[in-house]
């Protein structure tokens, strides 16, 4: 026995449909050469799919289709599709054929009727256009005026033999029974396919919510479950689930906030792509700091988005020129792109779809959504908190640095957390607040957190003038922070209290000086008499020793004039003194001889 070799499976042939997310989610689009139902109640998408997918084939890859319509006339389709940017005439003169293949009961009714005829019509045109698409939009309604179980299965069959035989690509389009998942009477469909795909339509607090899921897809995986779907000026967008897995890069990059006293109060501002969340009641001042934002980054030359939502471009370009902040001037060259929208007719994912689509045109570098929570208005708040994750996540993938604001609508003013429940998304959370006190409204400020760095966790008073917002310093007394008019009483007591301490001290100093200076100069007069002291006490004693010199210098100028021997130089000196220390007789003799010279004298 010969061991075989199997082949390799062969992945399934796929043809991109180009619609915005479908092609994430059907993992590369449709079958190539074979059939896809779609399958809904009326108004759910189904046309706009099928035709979006024949545009796109053909400006994108130059892929020619066909369009049978059973149900709608041709006119009043391409007058539907004329709300879209498709160029619909353009492509119909030479690229696209619409056949109208409405049939009345009366001639269905009348005789045996079969497709023969209208499939081959169809292969000429295939064969002269080159058509590599086919679409057969309404299939049910052809089917309903057969009346005839037997003919149904018949003609779908034949269109069935006749899409294999000539290699197209097909869209079938049905419609669902009421509020189900069937189609009518033609259950069977779903089973000769190769790829079926659900619409569905509902309404939630009042809005109309679309919806899309494969249910069935042979040879090929795809993404399970509903999925959002919009519609927006290039036709539809699939809201596609998100990567499982998170990679988002990590700038370490800081740009700022607004002004230079929130960037120090971040450790150096945000981060480059980044997601910041500001939350507060209403009026403290979110769309201000908001606002803030997007004129440094304008300033820096970075192109800038600003959403908001019920409330106009103009009227909010008036209300922050009035506390120092001009985005006119941004809006008129370019840098900055502002827009509105209405949110209580409009569901969270054409609100989201709307978005992407002005992040692609715009390309912003920087992006502000104030609030973000006006989006649960509609929909329900389950689809809103869905829309807000996964466009953070999108703004994020695109390393947009976005600022959004959020309200809280708690009855508590201290309360910090948000209906929609971004915040542990949130790279930086900075909440603002009223502090009421003695009958005043004061604003404060705090970052509840600020990932990858240092944040300051003071409160600090938010103060609003025509200069712009501006954050106080911090001022605490017995260990509670001051803020408005307690503050300001406080200071001028404070101020009252160091003039006085001043005024005291100047005081006391003078006080002090006079003193200094009377012992000063009572010191200097005592020096002064003590230095005449010294100066008698050295003029007698001078003159002392003058005298003893004076009477010895006499004594012996005298002793000179008589020609006599200096004191103790006589002749007898020496032998005097030992006759007078001999005898008695000697000394006396020596005495009385020296009595007759004094008295010579």
């Amino acid at each position: 026995m010969y061991a075989t070799k199997s082949a390799a499976p062969q992945p399934l042939p796929k043809i991109a449909t180009g619609i915005p997310g479908f092609d994430e989610l059907s993992c590369g689009g449709l079958p190539r050469n074979r059939t896809t139902l779609l399958k809904g109640a009326a108004g759910s998408g189904k046309t706009v799919f099928a035709l979006q997918s024949l545009v796109n084939a053909i400006r994108r890859r130059q892929e020619p289709g066909i369009f049978v319509a059973f149900e709608e006339s041709t006119g009043e389709i391409s007058a539907n599709a004329a709300t879209f940017d498709w160029g619909l005439p353009a492509l119909a003169r030479d690229k696209l054929f619409f056949l109208d293949a409405r049939l009345s009961p009366e001639v269905v009714q009348s005789g045996e009727f079969d497709l023969k005829g209208m499939l081959a019509m169809l292969k000429a045109k295939k064969e002269e256009i080159g058509a590599k698409w086919i679409v057969f939009d309404g299939i049910d309604v052809l089917l309903t005026l057969l009346q005839n179980p037997v003919s149904e299965m018949r003609e779908i069959y034949r269109i069935r033999d006749w899409l294999a035989d000539n290699q197209a690509s097909a869209i079938i389009t049905a419609k669902v029974d009421g509020g189900g998942s069937e189609i009518m009477n033609y259950g069977f469909l779903q089973f000769m396919v190769a790829c079926v795909i659900s619409f569905g339509r509902r309404l939630e607090h009042g809005v109309a919510l679309h919806r899309i899921e494969i249910t069935k897809y042979r040879g090929s995986d795809f993404a399970a479950g509903e999925y959002p779907v919009s519609f927006g000026s290039s036709g539809m967008e699939v809201d596609a689930p998100e990567p499982a897995e998170i990679r988002h890069e990590a700038s370490t990059e800081r740009v700022s906030a607004g002004f230079e006293r929130l960037d120090t109060m971040l450790g150096g501002g945000l981060f480059r792509g980044s997601s910041t969340l500001i939350t507060g009641v209403p009026g403290t001042s979110k769309t201000t700091l908001a606002g803030k934002f997007a004129e440094a980054a304008c300033r820096r030359g970075e192109r800038t988005l600003f959403v908001s939502f019920d409330e106009g471009a103009e009227p909010i370009q008036r209300n922050l020129a009035s506390v120092g902040i001009h985005l006119k001037p941004h809006v008129k060259s370019g840098l900055l792109r502002m827009y509105s929208g209405r949110t209580e007719s409009v569901g969270p994912e054409d609100h989201l779809a709307k978005l992407k689509a002005l992040i692609r045109e715009h390309r912003p570098r920087c992006m502000v959504i104030d609030p973000l929570s006006a989006i649960a208005k509609s929909g329900g708040i389950g689809a809103a908190r869905a829309v807000a994750n996964r466009l953070i996540y999108a703004v994020k993938d695109e390393k947009i640095t976005v600022v959004v604001t959020a309200i809280n609508q708690m009855d508590d003013p201290q309360a910090e957390a948000t209906d929609l429940q971004v915040s542990t998304i949130a790279d930086t959370w900075i909440h603002l607040s009223y502090l009421i006190r003695s009958g005043e409204r004061n604003r404060a400020l705090t970052i509840i957190k600020s990932r990858g760095g240092w944040h300051s966790n003071q409160v600090r008073e938010l103060v609003l003038s025509d200069a712009g917002p501006m954050l106080t310093d911090v001022y605490t007394s017995g260990g509670e922070v001051l803020m408005g008019t307690l503050r300001w009483e406080k200071e001028g007591e404070e101020k009252a209290k160091t003039m006085q301490r001043r005024a005291e001290f100047d005081h006391k100093r003078s006080e002090l000086q006079v003193a200094e200076a009377n012992t000063s100069a009572r010191i200097k007069a005592l020096q002064q008499d003590l230095d005449r002291q010294r100066a008698a006490l050295a003029m007698y004693s001078s003159e002392n020793e003058a005298r003893i010199v004076s009477s010895s210098d006499r004594e012996k100028e005298l002793r000179r004039i008589r020609s006599a021997d200096p004191a103790g130089r006589s002749n007898g000196g020496r032998a005097g003194v030992a006759r007078r220390r001999g005898s008695n007789g000697s000394e006396k003799s020596g005495r009385k001889n020296k009595r007759e010279t004094r008295d010579a004298s």
